[in-house]
Parts: structure tokens; C-alpha cells; sequence
């Protein structure tokens, strides 16, 4: 008799699991000791990344850039730009792709409309490699007369810890430094001529004056680096351009992919199911259902990081690699703006680009861009024949 080809889960079945080895061919756990079976050992993944930790709240509304990516190229451009999240609509794209199975077809893509008006320029700094990383070296500011309308209140906010030390109180946390803007631009760029330079990059501002649809009109100070030529050469060119501004066509074209950097949307604080995706207790689980089977063991006398508990869900900074652009223009080259607006959003009247796929964050969110990190092969021209301009109200 095969005892495991009986049915049933009572005592005669358990007497004769027991009573006899395991049958010849079957790998079924055996305890030789015991003479019964063992449990089979069982393993899954885990839910939800530890790569993200800790998930809290991003300190500001825009991301910040770490790294930029390097390159051997010979002409001078900016490597990154910022603009605001209009919204979304759909285009129909001829696929140029030859060995697609779609191949010199017209698809349907999702795209996202970046609203990216002109950013002034405000100074330029040097680094310079040191046995601790890049330390600054120096910084040229341009004339106070060029600025754009309410850098002022930003400045404001960024020299509080000197005049917190000057009057005698303690500095803020936050505080910044004054820019020295009243000297001689010519001594501060010979200086930084003379010094041995790694890096020159750029300090650069928003000008949300411009956008009819945001809030807030202060601008958002940030930097940016510089690719192509060597040091000299960067210098001269940012030269030319200290105190003006620059377009999103004199940094990106269609056709080229970027990484955006974004703050996703806030979902505020939610439970574990929500925030991690673990399994619901069993229906015969005491009073809850939607939470951990267990906070570790008893003998650590802390609960550990890597238990799945409820907190903080959105309004992380995220980065979105490889977002190929479809389209550069102006709405009065090409009208993008839906009827009735983008919703939460309004009308676009400063250059835009077309994104292809979604990015994070709500609409009216500021978003960075930077050249491709990781980049992949070209795949051609980009041959838009329809861009959707219906309403959205009803979407």
C-alpha cells in the first residue's frame, strides 16, 4: 500500500505516513528519527525595494543633479535645462525604426508637454580636484542690473547666515553665503584663468515670471555643467554669455534622449499594503487584516529598518533615464495648448517640448533634464504627423 496515495487527513492517514519510509523514487522530505516528514523549504522576494530608503519627503520641490555625464565632444553646450509639467496628450509618430513590425507606420505615443521658457545666467564657477573631490575655486557674477524679475527674495533667503553672524546671533542651518557681486569681473575670470581647473559649470535661475500658469515667480537658483573643449575654451564661452540667457533649442534637439529628474506626486502617509505591497492576513486574523505578520524577532530588542511598516508614500525624488524628445518648438509655430487648457495647468506660451512617456510629478511640478547618462544608439529622425489638441476636461 502507498501510503501517500491515501486520501483523507485523520489519524489512520497520519498513522500510516508514519509507520513506513518513503517509497522508492519519491524525493518527499524524511525524517529518519522521527519517521515522519519535514516541511519543504520555501523562499520569494521580498517586498519592496531597500534601494529607495529611507522613503521620506524630498527637501524641495525640484530635484537636485549629482553627476553629469562626461564627453569627448569639441563644442561647447550646456548639459542641462528645467522647465515645468504642463500635462499630457498623444501624437501619431511614423515608426522609422526598419526592423520594427510597425515599420514606416504611424503609431500612437503618449507624450508629456514641458513648458521651458529661457533661463538667465548668473555666474560662473570653477572646481578644481582636490585629495577630498572637486572643491570650488572661484566664482564670476554677473552685474545686479541683468537679474531676472524676484531673484531678489532668493538672495534674501540665501545670505541669512551671514547676516545672522555679522549682528551677532547664531547662524542658521540653511543659511548661505553672500555672492560677491560688486568686484571686478575681469580679476575674479583671471583668477580662475591662472588656477588649475577640473570642471567649470554654470549657476543659472528659472524665470517663473514668464509662466502665466505657476504660482510662485521667485526663481529657482541652480547649476549646471559645461561639456566640450577644454577649460580655457569653457571659460571664453561662458564668458559670452554671463548675465544673458539661454533657450532649450541651444541645449537639446528632437531626436535626443535625456534623463529627467523629478519629485513624484505626494500620496502622503499610508499603510503597509499601500506602501510596500504585502499580503493580506489571512480572514481568520485578529482584528486587522491590512498589516506586517510580525516585527522580527524577540531577540533583537529593536525593530528592524527592513521591516515593511507604514509611512511616507510619494513626493520622493526620482530620476527617469532615457526620455527620448519628440518635438522642440513655440506655440506660435505649433499650437499645443488643448481646448480649454491642460487641466490644473492652463495655457503654454513659452517654448515647450514634446516627451515621449509620462514624467513624475503633478502638473505646474519643475522638472530638471540632463544629458543622457547611460546613453543608448540613436534610432533615427523623429517624423511627428498629428499632435492631439482636444479637450481634456472630459479625460
Amino acid at each position: 500500500m502507498d501510503p501517500y496515495r491515501i486520501r483523507g487527513k485523520g489519524s489512520v492517514s497520519r498513522y500510516f505516513l508514519c509507520a513506513v519510509g518513503p517509497p522508492e523514487g519519491r524525493s518527499r522530505p524524511y525524517d529518519g528519527e522521527t519517521g515522519g516528514t519535514n516541511m519543504a523549504d520555501r523562499s520569494k522576494p521580498r517586498r519592496g525595494s531597500m534601494g529607495y530608503s529611507p522613503r521620506k519627503r524630498a527637501t524641495r520641490q525640484f530635484g537636485r543633479i549629482g553627476a553629469w555625464p562626461e564627453s569627448d565632444a569639441s563644442e561647447i553646450r550646456v548639459q542641462g535645462f528645467a522647465g515645468w509639467k504642463a500635462g499630457m496628450t498623444h501624437v501619431l509618430v511614423r515608426d522609422n525604426n526598419q526592423n520594427s513590425p510597425s515599420a514606416r507606420q504611424e503609431v500612437r505615443k503618449a507624450v508629456t508637454v514641458v513648458e521651458a521658457p529661457p533661463m538667465s545666467v548668473l555666474a560662473i564657477r570653477g572646481y578644481s580636484m582636490t585629495p577630498y573631490g572637486m572643491q570650488t575655486v572661484g566664482e564670476v557674477w554677473a552685474d545686479s542690473d541683468s537679474d531676472p524679475d524676484g531673484l531678489t527674495p532668493r538672495f534674501a533667503n540665501q545670505t541669512r547666515g551671514e547676516r545672522d553672524k555679522e549682528e551677532g546671533r547664531k547662524p542658521a542651518k540653511r543659511g548661505g553665503r553672500i555672492p560677491k557681486r560688486g568686484g571686478s569681473n575681469m580679476e575674479a575670470l583671471e583668477n580662475l584663468r591662472n588656477s588649475d581647473l577640473c570642471e567649470v559649470r554654470l549657476i543659472v535661475c528659472t524665470q517663473p515670471a514668464l509662466v502665466k500658469s505657476v504660482t510662485s515667480k521667485t526663481p529657482e537658483i541652480m547649476e549646471v555643467s559645461l561639456v566640450g573643449g577644454d577649460n580655457a575654451a569653457k571659460l571664453d564661452w561662458a564668458e559670452g554669455r554671463l548675465g544673458g540667457s539661454i533657450s532649450l533649442e541651444d541645449v537639446y534637439e528632437a531626436g535626443q534622449e535625456v534623463d529627467v529628474v523629478g519629485v513624484t506626486k505626494g500620496k502622503g502617509w499610508q499603510g503597509s499594503i499601500k506602501r510596500w505591497g504585502i499580503k493580506l492576513l489571512s480572514h481568520k486574523n485578529s482584528k486587522r487584516r491590512r498589516q506586517g505578520g510580525n516585527m522580527g524577532d524577540f531577540g533583537t530588542r529593536y525593530v528592524r529598518k527592513t521591516i515593511r511598516q507604514a509611512g511616507q508614500v510619494g513626493y520622493h525624488q526620482r530620476t527617469e533615464l532615457n526620455k527620448k524628445i519628440l518635438r522642440i518648438s513655440q506655440p506660435e509655430d505649433s499650437e499645443i495648448t488643448p481646448a480649454g487648457g491642460f487641466l490644473n495647468y492652463g495655457e503654454v506660451s513659452n517654448p515647450y517640448m514634446l516627451i515621449q512617456g509620462s514624467l513624475p510629478g503633478p502638473s505646474k511640478r519643475m522638472l530638471r533634464f540632463r544629458d543622457a547618462i547611460r546613453p543608448r544608439p540613436s534610432k533615427g529622425d523623429v517624423d511627428i504627423t498629428y499632435v492631439s489638441t482636444s479637450s481634456k476636461q472630459g479625460a
